[in-house]
């Protein structure tokens, strides 16, 4: 399953329009499939907050666009509870479970 999100420039992005489209790609999910995405872990050490640190962590992307403007993946290590991407990977390396 994709979304198509060409159309939407990520430097052209304010908090309510993020929230605008989370919430739209989430009822599309669930329209699609059936079920529901979990919500945001913004604190504390869940398997699905450790899990989005990783991926997020290891992401290339600025945090600012060329007008200062935090950029679409700034914007989601913050409601995820990460102030930069240094801080996503220290939580990483502290919480991931090894095997």
């Amino acid at each position: 399953m994709s979304y198509d999100n060409r159309s939407i420039d990520p430097l052209k992005i304010t908090d309510a329009a993020y929230e605008k489209q989370n919430r739209k790609m989430r009822s599309k999910h669930k329209s699609e499939t059936g079920k529901t995405l979990g919500d945001r872990k913004t604190s504390g050490t869940n398997p699905r907050r450790v899990s989005f640190a990783c991926r997020f962590a290891g992401m290339k992307g600025s945090m600012k666009d060329k007008k200062g403007r935090p950029t679409r993946y700034a914007m989601a290590l913050k409601k995820w509870g990460f102030g930069s991407r240094e801080a996503a990977a220290n939580f990483c390396r502290k919480h991931k479970k090894r095997k």
